[in-house]
C-alpha cells in the first residue's frame, strides 16, 4: 500500500507504529514476494542482498525479526546467523531462516545455531506472514491495542483482519482465495496487473498453476461483487494486458 495516502485509497485505519523486518535474500524476485506480502500485513521492511549489509542493517535498524536466506553470497545465512546471536544488540532478535536447503540436517543445524523458525522454499507467502506473526507473538507477547485495518468505500467494506466483506451493508461470503484477490485490488486500485503478475503476488511465485485460472476466479469473485457481472464496472479486462480494479465504481 506504499506511494499513496490511505484516505484516496478508501483505508480508514488508525496511525500505529510498524514492527520492522529484515528480509535478507540475494533474489530479488523472492524479496519483492517477501516485501509485498509483509507491507500487505502492516510491517515495514529492510532488505539486505548479503551477509554483510544485513548485519550493518541489523544493529543500526534493530528490526523485530530477520528473515534470513541460507545461501547467500560471501558470508553465508548460518554465519549471519551466528554473528547475529553473538552481538548484544541483536543477540535477542527473532530470526526466521527462509532456504530452498530442507534437509534435516539443514533445519537441526539453523536451529541450533539460534534461528526461531525454519519455512523452506517453495513457500506461501500467507504462511510465511503467519509464521512471522506467530514467531513475533512468542517474542514480544501480544499486540496491544492493534488497530483493525479497514477498507471501507461506497458499497464496500473489508475488514482484513476478520475477513469479513460487507456489500450494501449486507455480509458477502467469499472463498479464501477470492477473499485475497478482492484484498489485492483494493489495495492497488487503477493499476493494471497480468495474468502472470496476479498468480505471483496473489498465489505466490512457487505456486505452479495456469494462468487461467484467475480468469475463473475473477469471474467467481465478479458474480459476488459486481451489478451486473456480464458488464463490469469495478475489476475490468484490459485487452491484451490483463486486469485493473476500478475504485470509483464504488461510489456510483
Amino acid at each position: 500500500m506504499t506511494g499513496q495516502p490511505a484516505a484516496e485509497m478508501g483505508v480508514e485505519t488508525k496511525q500505529t507504529i510498524q514492527q520492522k523486518i529484515l528480509i535478507v535474500e540475494d533474489e530479488k524476485d523472492i524479496r519483492d514476494l517477501v516485501r509485498y506480502n509483509l507491507e500487505t500485513a502492516g510491517f515495514a521492511v529492510l532488505e539486505a542482498s548479503d551477509g554483510e549489509v544485513s548485519l550493518h542493517l541489523a544493529t543500526a535498524e534493530r528490526p523485530a525479526l530477520v528473515i534470513l536466506d541460507l545461501m547467500l553470497p560471501g558470508l553465508s545465512g548460518l554465519e549471519v546467523c551466528r554473528m547475529l546471536r553473538s552481538q548484544d544488540p541483536t543477540a535477542s532478535v527473532p530470526i526466521l531462516i527462509l532456504t530452498a536447503r530442507a534437509s534435516e540436517v539443514d533445519k537441526v543445524l539453523g536451529l541450533e545455531m539460534g534461528a526461531d523458525d525454519y519455512v523452506t522454499k517453495p513457500f506461501s507467502p500467507r504462511e510465511l506472514v503467519a509464521r512471522v506473526k506467530a514467531v513475533l507473538r512468542r517474542a514480544y507477547g501480544p499486540a496491544v491495542n492493534q488497530p483493525r485495518q479497514i477498507y471501507a468505500r461506497g458499497r464496500l467494506q473489508i475488514d482484513y483482519d476478520m475477513y469479513e466483506v460487507r456489500l450494501d451493508g449486507k455480509p458477502l461470503e467469499l472463498g479464501l482465495r477470492e477473499f485475497e484477490l478482492l484484498k489485492f485490488f483494493v489495495q492497488s486500485p487503477n493499476r493494471v496487473f497480468s495474468r502472470t503478475q496476479i498468480l505471483d503476488l496473489v498465489w505466490g511465485q512457487n505456486v505452479y498453476v495456469e494462468p487461467r485460472t484467475v480468469d475463473v476466479h475473477i469471474r467467481r469473485l465478479r458474480k459476488r461483487i459486481e451489478q451486473d457481472d456480464a458488464d463490469p464496472s469495478l475489476i475490468l479486462t484490459v485487452r491484451g494486458v490483463g486486469y485493473k480494479f476500478n475504485p470509483e465504481a464504488l461510489d456510483a
